[in-house]
C-alpha cells in the first residue's frame, strides 16, 4: 500500500502541489479583491436602507439591484460572458490570472450582502446612542458597526473563502489552472480517477481548515461569550463607553472624548 502511495505521488506529486498552490493563489487575491469592492458596497447598504443612519431610496434600490444581478448570473456563464473585459485587464483569459477577474466580479455581491446581512445584526439602540452623542457616519461606521458585527462579518469571511475556493474548482473547467483544472484534465478527460479523487479530498482539507480557522477567531473576539450565564446583556451606554476606553485614530478623537 505505502509503495503505491509513493509511486503515486512520485507520478503526480508535482502537478498536485502545482494545483494546491495556483488554487491559494486564486483564493487570496481574489477574496483581497472582493473585499476590497464588497466591503464598502455592503457598508453602503446598510447606510442608505430606509432604516439606515444615512437613507437615500434611489442610491439603495441602484445597490441593490447591482447586488441582486451579480448574485443572480452563475458563475461559469458570468466567466465566459466577461471574458473580453478580462482580456483587457490582465490581458489574457486563461490560467490564474484569467480567473481572478471573474472570481472577484462574481464574489464581490457575495461578500456585499454578506456585509449588509453581518451589520444589520448590530443593536439599532447602539447607533441610535452614538447618533444623539453627535457622532458622524464615518465614525458610527468605524467605531459601532464594524466591532460590532466583527464575529459575524468574521464568519461570513469563511464563507466567502469556501464560495470562493468552490469557484476556483468551476474555473478550473475553462483552463484557469488549480485543482479543478487537475480534476477535470486527469480525472475525467484522461480517466484517472485516482487523482480527481486526490483533489477532491485536498478541497475537503481546505474547506475544514478554513472553517476551523475562523471559527476559532470568531469565538476569540466575541465578547458576548465571555459574559456568565445569565448576566445582563450590555446596553448602548454599556457599549459606548467600552468604546470610550478604546484607542482611535486621531480623527475619532471628538467621539470618544
Amino acid at each position: 500500500m505505502f509503495e503505491s502511495i509513493a509511486a503515486f505521488w512520485a507520478e503526480y506529486g508535482n502537478v498536485l502541489t502545482d494545483g494546491v498552490w495556483d488554487t491559494l493563489v486564486m483564493v487570496v487575491i481574489s477574496t483581497a479583491f472582493a473585499y476590497l469592492i464588497g466591503l464598502p458596497l455592503g457598508v453602503a447598504l446598510i447606510l442608505t436602507q430606509p432604516h439606515g443612519i444615512r437613507p437615500h431610496r434611489g442610491v439603495y434600490r441602484v445597490l441593490d439591484w447591482i447586488v441582486n444581478i451579480g448574485r443572480s448570473v452563475p458563475f461559469i456563464i458570468l466567466m465566459v460572458a466577461i471574458m473580453p473585459f478580462t482580456r483587457m485587464v490582465v490581458g489574457t483569459t486563461i490560467g490564474v490570472k484569467g480567473a481572478i477577474v471573474p472570481l472577484v466580479v462574481s464574489a464581490a455581491p457575495f461578500i456585499a450582502r454578506m456585509v449588509e446581512t453581518s451589520l444589520n445584526e448590530v443593536d439599532a439602540g447602539v447607533v441610535e446612542a452614538a447618533q444623539s452623542m453627535g457622532a458622524s457616519t464615518l465614525q458610527i461606521v468605524w467605531k459601532v458597526y464594524l466591532p460590532e458585527a466583527k464575529p459575524s462579518l468574521i464568519l461570513g469571511g469563511a464563507i466567502s473563502l469556501v464560495t470562493i475556493l468552490a469557484y476556483t474548482a468551476i474555473a478550473g473547467t475553462v483552463g484557469a489552472g488549480g485543482l479543478g483544472d487537475i480534476a477535470v484534465r486527469y480525472g475525467h478527460q484522461r480517466g484517472i480517477t485516482s487523482v480527481m479523487w486526490v483533489t477532491v479530498v485536498f478541497l475537503i482539507i481546505l474547506v475544514q481548515v478554513v472553517q476551523l480557522i475562523f471559527n476559532w477567531l470568531s469565538r476569540r473576539i466575541d465578547k458576548r461569550l465571555d459574559q456568565p450565564s445569565g448576566a445582563k446583556k450590555s446596553g448602548p451606554l454599556d457599549l459606548l463607553a467600552r468604546f470610550a476606553h478604546t484607542k482611535c485614530p486621531p480623527a475619532f478623537s471628538s467621539f470618544v472624548s
